[in-house]
């Protein structure tokens, strides 16, 4: 038996034992926390913070701190503890879709990743290094993203990934990025601290077919309006019939679904799912809920064929079921628009009614799980400082902050303060007329009758100062130039990037 010591600075970080040559526990190896050793000099402690949750934010967090010299703990209890809906180990593994929304600048999400380009966002880097075509959108083989967000957190000299559930608020500085999945024993204790409990909603999951089962007779390849990146079209697209499209939405009237007990009594109403103090979220709907609003809800919602002709007979068809790449090898197609809590076997019966997948392979059914979130225009700052505990953070979905760059938008954030915190030097608040600082501001100071989560829109930035009238195109790259303009003015003010160059060997 070897054991081998870790060092940082000439500080002992950390160990791990070899035997025969091959590293013992976690698989291959453990690496004890820093501060379990008790051996570490004042100065050093001072810089150490500790991060629960290896998600979108939480890896975005330990990052943006590492690169600015801290030492980092990451805890991720995975794959000692799942979650129901992650499928591997890694970090930031994208569980629903695997798009990050829209790529163009006068997109609201488009304008939020080129603020996170500035900002040297990691995980916005890693998404454009292994994106797949999806027309205007940013789309990534989700295996290979989350494989290369964990070797470039494994292989980072100040962050020390632990595989270990917390279940108590850790000792601080600390950001608790555990996510709309939670564990139980961290859920209470947050409550505890929060004194309130958790408000949540119901997010669900889309299916996914095999491209070899996809009937290309009758499907055909094509992006709206001609703006794929691939001169084919970026996506699949299953044209529909009035009578087809009635049929599908008869049956999905009809379908069995998997009781969920809070759920149910929503779903009989059609209103969506619980979120906020006393609304309704609308943004995670399944598709059966939407098809028993209105016979039409579907056509001009997620099936809607607009900027689309199928060219098998030259018309624009009465509605179409898009099929986005899931992976770089082309294998795997995700159903746009499709999540759903239908059982699984009606799943099978019901989608393949649609034309070009009578014969469709399902290598994911869809599924629903429940996200908790934590009422923060309560409990949190615009910096994503906890109110009730100085140098305690949040970040993600768990904040109420929607949406993948949205959640590696407030872990960057969260990462940034959490090292000003450590330094003493005051905390950031982004401009509002920033995507990140309207969002961030949002979700800190939201009042109780209309709170409810959020995902990057151009509603929660303060209003244009124009004399002429503009359309709305012309308004959000107005908003977005001045975003962007105020973002790049902010970020050298602040010396932000310069901050990241103060890394330890």
């Amino acid at each position: 038996m070897n054991i081998y010591l870790i060092l940082l600075e000439g500080n002992l970080i950390g160990y791990f034992i070899m035997v025969e040559s091959s590293p013992l526990v976690d698989n291959q190896k453990r690496i004890m926390s820093r501060q379990s050793l008790g051996l570490l000099s004042a100065g050093t402690m001072e810089r150490m913070l500790t991060i629960v949750g290896g998600g979108l934010s939480g890896s975005e967090a330990a990052w943006q701190a590492a690169e600015r010299g801290i030492c980092v703990n990451l805890y991720e209890m995975r794959p000692g503890k799942n979650t129901g809906a992650h499928e591997s180990a890694d970090l930031a593994e994208l569980v629903c879709s695997n798009s990050l929304g829209s790529n163009l600048v006068d997109r609201a999400s488009g304008l939020l990743k080129e603020e996170l380009r500035l900002l040297n966002s990691l995980l916005i880097k890693c998404a454009d290094q292994v994106a797949i075509p999806a027309g205007g959108a940013l789309a990534v083989d989700r295996k290979e993203f989350s494989e290369v967000v964990t070797e470039t957190i494994e292989l980072h000299p100040n962050i020390n990934l632990i595989r270990q559930e917390v279940e108590e608020i850790p000792n601080l500085p600390a950001i608790i990025a555990s996510g709309p999945l939670t564990s139980q024993s961290l859920s209470r204790a947050i409550e505890i601290i929060s004194g309130s409990g958790h408000l949540f909603f119901f997010d669900a999951i889309a299916p996914i077919v095999s491209f070899e089962s996809i009937n290309l007779e009758i499907a055909f390849r094509g992006s709206r309006y001609g703006r794929g990146t691939t001169e084919q079209g970026d996506y699949i697209n299953c044209p529909m019939d009035k009578h087809q499209y009635d049929e599908l939405v008869k049956a999905l009237n009809t379908a069995e679904r998997i009781k969920l007990k809070e759920f149910d009594r929503f779903q009989e109403g059609g209103r969506g799912v619980i979120a906020g103090m006393r609304e309704y979220f609308e943004g995670c709907l399944p598709v059966e809920v939407l098809a028993q609003r209105d016979e039409k809800t579907l056509a001009y919602g997620p099936l809607r064929p607009v900027g689309l002709t199928n060219p098998h007979s030259g018309k624009r068809p009465y509605a179409v079921v898009q099929l986005r790449q899931d992976n770089l090898a082309g294998s795997m197609y995700n159903m746009v628009g499709f999540q759903t809590n239908l059982k699984f076997s009606e799943q099978k019966r019901i989608f393949r009614m649609i034309p070009g997948l009578e014969n469709a392979d399902f290598l994911r059914y869809g599924q629903m799980h429940r996200n908790t979130f934590i009422y923060s225009p309560d409990l949190l700052e615009s910096t994503m400082q906890f109110k009730k505990k100085s140098g305690l953070f949040f970040a993600g979905q768990i904040t109420g902050i929607e949406g993948y760059a949205g959640n590696i938008a407030s872990g960057l954030l969260a990462g940034i303060n959490a090292t000003r915190f450590i330094s003493g030097a005051p905390l950031l608040s982004f401009p509002q007329e920033t995507m990140i600082g309207a969002l961030c501001h949002y979700i800190s100071n939201a009042s109780a009758a209309d709170y409810q989560p959020m995902k990057a829109n151009f509603g929660i930035l303060p209003a244009l100062q124009v004399k002429s009238k503009l359309n709305k195109r012309q308004r959000y790259t107005e908003y977005a130039e001045r975003s962007l303009m105020v973002m790049q003015a902010y970020i050298e003010e602040k010396d932000i990037l310069g901050q990241s160059n103060h890394k330890s060997d």
